[in-house]
């Protein structure tokens, strides 16, 4: 706790408070410290970086907190105006406060007089929740600083820095040195995205992970079960009785197992849950053949100017995200700064596995050809040559399209080739007409004659994007002059490689499972590389559009700026 700049003051009208940075534009605090933020300015400012002054912010998540002293919900997610170069707080395990021996929990937080801050130690006396929402603090001693007002929204930390919860009440009468906390298992509840913030074992990861994607395919089948059965028979000797309400459904069920059972030992009950549900679903939904590692790269426009792109980074495996890099290039260096990145975000990756490149894009920047940058400063092979590689439209990062996604991926799971949705250039099918046919389960992809850039095809393509389709294909060659310009006559189905493009990737792709698509398109790649002949072979400007949340575990975008459209 010596130095973490990560610590906030929260000031907003009249009412000052404590927060915490956990992104590089997001604070975490108490609603109550931002009451007023509907009438006053809220800022941020970080006392162990004073020479960034105080920013002002906006109230992004607000929890179900009422107004009331005992009103549960109490959280708030604030949104800086801009970036901080400073590292976010780290998590500890959900349930490490309550270890033995039991740790001190350190909270920075700025009462009257200490504009700079100040420090009280306390403890958690049980581990019964109060109400089911908050734990109760104690003081280490009695002569230390109590939690008094400034203190709400602060960190509660353990002697490493690593968080377990925020400072969410305070000692009503003075000289009583109690409070309450707001742990990390029910911060969730109130801000979904912090829970792939919060650290956890490799392998809890996992099988919980295993566990929501479990529950969210038995809800789509409607499968019949029994919440009960399931929980009794997957409960450990020393894991709780079912509540005397019971469970009223299969998610009630694995919420109580996810959130309630002691987070230190529950791996095992975890996986048991998930293994008997898995059977109860049985072999007819086999999991995708490919467990991809993930390397997301965000590419976005900078205020700084035309010429300044803004760059996330990050590296998803073993049910984790990695945080690898945040910053502002200038366009001309994108490719070297993308091949130093690279490198970098390998190493988060499990040695040997299947490693997928995604670029998320702009909607007008999907037709960059990132598969053909060279893999380094002294190797010009095409980088989609040497790895799989897909690119992704920034818009699909909202939840409801996300969960779209997630449903079709769900059903092609098992699918042995892809239907391709043939557009072409000749504008016969509508909009609309497209999305109908996109909207039949046994869609999975839709093919373009033209470019994104295309007048005559860019409705088609919004489309495609937004309904959504998994998987879009096009070749940035298109069909010719048409493409180039905003409109053009195009040649005809004899003379338009755009038409041959769909002839022969309609009849490829057929024959290629959805999951294994960018494994493939390398192959392609490598194949259109090597061809010498006149013409070029057919796949040699193709872009794939491959949109699977599956492999990109923040799955409500909980990115470095919460903005990741894959994840």
């Amino acid at each position: 706790m010596s130095g973490p700049a990560w610590h906030a003051r929260i000031e907003c009208g009249n009412e000052v408070g404590a927060g915490f940075l956990v992104a590089a534009r997001r604070v975490l605090t108490c609603a109550h410290v931002v009451r007023q933020s509907g009438t006053a300015e809220v800022t941020v400012s970080f006392p162990h970086r004073r020479e960034l002054g105080a920013l002002p912010a906006t109230v992004e998540v607000r929890g179900s907190w009422a107004g009331g002293a005992a009103d549960p919900g109490d959280l708030a997610v604030l949104e800086l105006d801009r970036e901080v170069p400073l590292a976010p707080a780290v998590f500890a395990p959900p349930g490490t406060e309550h270890t033995s021996p039991t740790p001190v929990l350190v909270a920075y937080g700025f009462p009257v007089g200490y504009d700079e801050g100040t420090l009280a130690r306390y403890q958690a006396v049980s581990r019964t929740r109060i109400a089911g929402e908050w734990v109760e603090l104690e003081a280490v001693t009695g002569h230390g600083q109590p939690l008094a007002a400034g203190f709400s929204g602060a960190a509660l930390a353990l002697d490493d820095g690593r968080v377990v919860g925020m400072v969410s009440a305070i000692a009503g009468e003075r000289d009583v040195r109690v409070g309450r906390m707001l742990p990390t298992q029910v911060m969730t509840r109130y801000w979904p995205d912090l829970q792939s913030l919060v650290t956890a074992s490799r392998r809890a990861v996992a099988e919980r992970a295993r566990l929501h994607e479990l529950v969210e395919r038995a809800a789509r089948r409607g499968l019949k079960h029994d919440p009960v059965r399931l929980y009794n028979g997957a409960a450990g000797p020393y894991d709780p009785p079912v509540p005397q309400e019971g469970f009223d459904s299969l998610e009630a069920a694995a919420r109580f197992v996810l959130d309630e059972l002691d987070v230190q030992h529950s791996t095992d009950t975890v996986a048991r849950f998930a293994d008997q549900l898995e059977a109860r679903l049985g072999a007819g939904e086999a999991q995708p053949r490919t467990d991809w590692s993930s390397i997301l790269f965000e590419f976005g426009r900078s205020g700084a100017g035309d010429g300044e792109v803004c760059v996330e980074v990050s590296a998803f495996s073993d049910g984790r995200r990695h945080p690898v890099a945040s910053d502002t290039v200038p366009q001309s260096r994108l490719r070297t700064y993308v091949h130093d990145r690279l490198q970098t975000a390998i190493l988060h990756l499990a040695p040997g596995a299947d490693e997928l490149i995604a670029f998320s894009l702009p909607r007008d920047w999907l037709d960059w050809p990132v598969d053909t940058w060279p893999s380094g400063p002294e190797n010009d092979t095409p980088l989609g040559c040497v790895h799989p590689l897909v690119v992704t439209d920034h818009a699909r990062r909202v939840p409801t399209v996300r969960h779209a996604l997630t449903q079709a991926w769900g059903r092609l799971a098992t699918r042995t080739g892809s239907r391709m949705e043939p557009v072409s250039c000749d504008g016969r099918l509508s909009p609309r007409q497209l999305q109908l046919r996109l909207w039949d389960p046994d869609s999975c992809c839709a093919g373009f004659a033209t470019t994104p850039r295309t007048a005559r095809t860019r409705d088609h393509f919004a489309c495609s994007v937004t309904t959504p389709a998994p998987v879009i294909a096009w070749s940035r060659s298109g069909c010719g002059p048409g493409d180039t310009a905003e409109e053009g006559p195009c040649p005809g189905a004899d003379g338009c490689t755009g038409t041959a493009f769909l002839d022969r990737c309609g009849d490829w792709i057929a024959q290629v499972p959805p999951s294994e698509l960018p494994r493939h398109v390398r192959e392609l790649r490598r194949a259109a590389y090597a061809t010498d002949a006149p013409g070029g072979h057919w796949a040699r400007d193709i872009q794939l559009l491959w949109d699977d949340p599956r492999w990109f575990t923040d799955s409500l975008a909980a990115a470095i700026h919460s903005r990741s459209p894959v994840a």
